[in-house]
């Protein structure tokens, strides 16, 4: 007997039968010419739109069409390019968007004296001053009064006549410093949280005592100021009374702050300060308000960004002699309370 040919593999999609190639026919394979389509836990074919949950019952899907069996498998349909891929035929580096720098202008740029926002409160002082300034005159005598106290930091000796400048002066050469709760001469720095304890604390330097300032000492004033920031703004707040707005001023440049302030009361002393700026403003952006208890300078940010600190004080001839005595608090923090106990 002649041997039997071999049945041949149909490889149409959802056939899956061997057949007799002598008995292939056009109506022998029922099939599906479209591909599977699997979507959200849909199974189905794209050519009969068939869907279906469960894959058993996907499987058992009869073709949609009739035609011969074929041992010929069909192409394959492309696959997509997975991340990999690109990644090995192609690196896509994203750098964020950063803004130009702005370049720094020179500290001597030409400054603009800037024009105050004077607010009612402080009017009103400036209308009853007169008065006050008329009450207070009095003349001046190079006599030392019996019962003055000594001028020196830490010093609570009073004069009681010309004996008194035989005894030793015990005083602290510093300021007195006022910050978080804690007080204490810059001198020594002995901190304590109590007030009376401050005052009893005894100097760390003794010489002669001191019952009346000299002019030069008199021609400076000691005030608190402390700065701080927003995302666009710095607020620089210099905490002040009767002060006059007259004669005051406040000039700004692109990285440079000179504030003075005039106190009519203390034979027109002031108070300077002269800081570059840490990073770059635009003046035309900034504002300056006089309140009556305090100035408060608005700089507007040129560049985003937060700064590290306000910027370096620039040292001016007539600062050196005050620099000189208070190097021991150069370096601390501007919202450290400077105060004149004179006034306590």
């Amino acid at each position: 007997m002649p041997a039997e040919k071999p049945l041949l593999q149909c490889y149409n999609r959802g056939c899956g039968q061997k057949y007799d190639p002598d008995k292939n026919t056009d109506e022998s394979c029922r099939h599906h010419p479209g591909l599977p389509v699997f979507h959200d836990a849909y199974k189905g074919w794209g050519c009969c739109n068939k869907k279906c949950t469960d894959f058993t019952e996907f499987l058992n899907i009869k073709g949609c069409t009739l035609s011969k069996h074929s041992n010929i498998k069909p192409p394959e349909p492309e696959k997509p390019v997975m991340k990999e891929d690109i990644a090995d035929t192609q690196v896509v580096e994203v750098k964020p968007i950063v803004p130009p720098t702005l370049e720094r202008p020179p500290v001597d740029t030409p400054m603009v004296i800037m024009k105050p926002n004077i607010a009612q409160s402080l009017m009103q002082q400036l209308n009853t001053a007169p008065q006050q300034q008329e009450k207070k005159e009095v003349p001046e005598s190079d006599e030392v009064q019996i019962g003055t106290t000594c001028k020196n930091g830490g010093c609570q000796v009073t004069y009681q006549g010309p004996d008194t400048n035989n005894t030793l002066c015990t005083y602290h050469p510093g300021v007195p410093i006022f910050h978080e709760g804690m007080k204490y001469w810059s001198c020594c720095q002995k901190k304590t949280s109590d007030f009376n304890s401050f005052l009893n604390q005894a100097g760390c330097n003794q010489g002669k005592h001191l019952w009346k300032k000299d002019d030069a000492d008199m021609q400076t004033v000691q005030c608190r100021w402390d700065f701080h920031q927003t995302a666009t703004h710095v607020i620089v707040s210099v905490y002040a009374k009767k002060y006059c707005p007259k004669e005051s001023s406040v000039k700004l440049s692109p990285v440079r702050l000179c504030s003075s302030l005039v106190f009519p009361e203390q034979s027109n002393a002031t108070f300077d300060l002269d800081y570059e700026l840490r990073g770059i403003i635009d003046v035309n952006a900034s504002e300056v308000s006089m309140f009556g208890t305090k100035v408060e300078i608005k700089m507007k940010k040129a560049e985003p960004g937060a700064w590290a600190k306000l910027g370096s004080p620039i040292e001016t001839k007539d600062q050196k002699k005050e620099l000189k005595t208070t190097s021991a608090v150069d370096n601390m923090t501007p919202q450290m309370e400077a105060v004149d106990l004179d006034d306590l």
